[in-house]
């Protein structure tokens, strides 16, 4: 596996040298936020394993670590960036200043903006800076197809600042109990702050597709009852002990075990964004 944690050479085919001629809304439609209710629920793996997913097919890739004081996608990834979001929001540097380039053992690339771990401080940033970090994810969409943000869990000031826009919105759940609870928390204050807003549900860790619809239809019905919305089901991931051995290995899933089912479960999610 080859990585590098400098941002792209613009004398590459990095996204970052390619302008592009999109705005506006379209840009905004390209971004894809990847947000829980609760923590634990697999959602900055599956972050990493879509955008690994997304590049595979030729696309280009840009993934934003927004879980601001707990950022891990560089853990998962095996990245040492020299820069990071926190230079940003400091005001030293660019968010495309930031930007490192990601190759998998497959050669496949994408890019990341790195978190800023370890600073509790930075989930409480002022709606102006977080306002002016989703317009800079925005603008640097014109340069990709997909832009995916990766949140923190639940439902503070930073996650319903920064998944104000017009792109999909992945609420990523598990067959817990309390996951459900959470999901529909954050559900109901998405929709509330925005009742256009295009969420999808993602059942993780589910014992097997059986079990992932019961998941599904339970979140369904709250959704239907209450809120009077119908979340479509954007896929179900089946519980994978080859999900584990590929973390542990700062290697993305479809790289290290592409044969597997979880692999497969991400694939087909995939498949419904292009």
């Amino acid at each position: 596996m080859t990585n590098s944690p400098s941002r792209p050479d613009a004398s590459t085919s990095s996204p970052l040298a390619d302008k592009g001629s999109s705005s506006g809304n379209g840009n905004e439609r390209k971004l894809i936020t990847i947000a829980s209710g609760k923590g634990g629920v697999g959602k900055t793996w599956l972050s990493v394993t879509l955008a690994h997913s997304l590049a595979r097919t030729g696309k280009r890739v840009l993934l934003f670590d927004g879980d601001l004081g707990l950022a891990n996608v560089d853990i998962q990834l095996g990245l040492t960036p020299e820069q990071d979001l926190g230079a940003v929001i400091a005001g030293d540097a660019a968010l495309d200043d930031v930007i490192a380039r990601y190759t998998a053992a497959d050669e496949t690339s994408f890019d990341v903006v790195p978190g800023k771990s370890g600073s509790g401080a930075l989930g409480n940033l002022s709606r102006a800076m977080l306002e002016r970090i989703r317009g800079d994810l925005i603008a640097a969409a014109a340069r990709y197809d997909r832009v995916l943000l990766d949140l923190s869990a639940g439902i503070d000031n930073a996650v319903t600042t920064l998944s104000a826009h017009k792109g999909e919105i992945l609420v990523v759940m598990s067959p817990d109990p309390t996951s459900l609870t959470d999901a529909y928390a954050f559900i109901k204050l998405a929709v509330m702050r925005n009742p256009k807003s295009d969420i999808r549900i993602v059942v993780n860790n589910a014992e097997n597709r059986k079990d992932g619809d019961r998941v599904y239809q339970a979140i369904k019905r709250a959704c239907e009852g209450f809120l009077k919305i119908s979340p479509p089901l954007a896929g179900i991931i089946r519980s994978d002990r080859r999900v584990t051995d590929a973390i542990r290995a700062q290697v993305p899933l479809l790289a290290r075990h592409p044969q597997s089912e979880a692999a497969a479960d991400v694939e087909s999610l995939m498949a419904k964004l292009v």
